[in-house]
């Protein structure tokens, strides 16, 4: 396991996700995310109540991500909790302008923030060496 800090930088660098999910109907779902913030080892993400992802997790919290350059590319793995409380969505206003826009304040309720729980990461690329692995939280 490697220090966590190098996940946080790819993706900083890296900032459009693809977050994988189980959709309602049983196929898969892919989409774009951006990471919002992250504090300790856990990465917080954010989305609607309203929105399809928020129903697809709310049944199945199990989610992989990635994010990739022209030769390497991060693979996040874990489970979704849910943050509730005003901070949170206030951490992710303050991170997005686009979150801002969107929900305009921390008191709508239709923000829900979220962190990636049990998480493990990858950083693979094509040498063929093995993957950088690291327990995130």
């Amino acid at each position: 396991m490697e220090n966590c800090e190098e996940v946080f930088e790819f993706l900083k660098r890296n900032p459009l996700q693809y977050c994988a999910t189980v959709g309602l109907d049983g196929k898969p779902k892919v989409r774009p995310f951006q990471m919002m913030y992250h504090k300790g080892g856990d990465i917080y993400y954010c989305t609607g109540a309203k929105k399809a992802v928020y129903s697809e997790l709310e049944k199945n919290p199990y989610v992989e991500l990635s994010a990739s350059t022209m030769h390497n590319w991060l693979r996040i793995s874990g489970r979704v909790e849910w943050v509730d409380g005003r901070d949170a969505r206030q951490s992710a206003i303050d991170s997005l302008a686009i979150v801002k826009s969107i929900y305009k304040t921390a008191d709508n309720l239709n923000l829900k923030v979220f962190y990636i729980a049990d998480a493990v990461a990858a950083i693979t690329d094509f040498s063929g060496n093995p993957p950088k692995v690291f327990k995130l939280n």
